[in-house]
């Protein structure tokens, strides 16, 4: 199992009436592989760029897929800048991967609701079970990630300080996240603004 995986089914299970944005799960998916290719020794962290530790085979086919897009040459990529790289529609990649597997299964809402004919429903498998543990658990990591994105009704000061859990890589990758999530959000919220005036302009407001 990966983070990524965790975390997209924990957010699935939690989040089924009120997903988070597409833009911010790709982010946060993007963080998670990033810490797993750390902990598998893929890359290392100097200052906030990430440097290549090597062709590593790490038994997932999504995460040899990123390791594969690592920036082998100097002076290498910022975390931020692999956030927002790596993370473009990667949301719909690894949904995909997980319906292909069998991991989730598309359920027939009723037809007194008259809106949205289905819903994604994680099967009963182990992965399902790894995931379950590790939220359970309170892992520091899937717990960060899964606050960021606004899943499990919990705030990042809830946590048990998370980040200083973490180690110091991993911690590093856990901020950036949070930070590349408000930048999101503020151009959500700048974009909103400027649409919301361009309306005024054209009812003479």
């Amino acid at each position: 199992m990966t983070t990524a995986r965790d975390l997209l089914i924990t957010t699935l299970e939690l989040s089924a009436s009120r997903p988070p944005g597409e833009g911010d799960l790709s982010l946060a998916l993007a963080g998670a592989e990033l810490i797993d290719l750390l902990n598998a020794g893929a890359v290392t962290l100097e200052d906030d760029r990430i440097v290549p530790g090597g062709e590593r085979v790490v038994g997932d086919r999504l995460l040899n897929e990123a390791s594969s897009t690592v920036i082998r040459q100097a002076p290498y990529e910022t975390v931020e800048e692999w956030l927002w790289r790596r993370g473009r529609d990667l949301a719909a990649v690894h949904l995909s991967a997980l319906r292909s597997e069998g991991q989730i299964t598309q359920r027939r809402r009723s037809r007194w609701i008259p809106f949205g004919t289905s819903r994604l429903v994680v099967t009963d498998t182990p992965a399902r079970r790894e995931a379950l543990d590790r939220r359970t658990s309170d892992d520091p990591v899937l717990a960060s990630l899964a606050t960021a994105v606004g899943i499990g009704g919990r705030q990042l000061e809830d946590l048990p300080d998370p980040l200083a859990a973490a180690d110091e890589p991993a911690a590093a990758v856990l901020a950036a996240v949070h930070n590349a999530l408000r930048d999101l959000e503020a151009e959500r919220q700048r974009r909103s603004i400027e649409q919301a005036a361009f309306d005024n302009i054209w009812r003479g407001e």
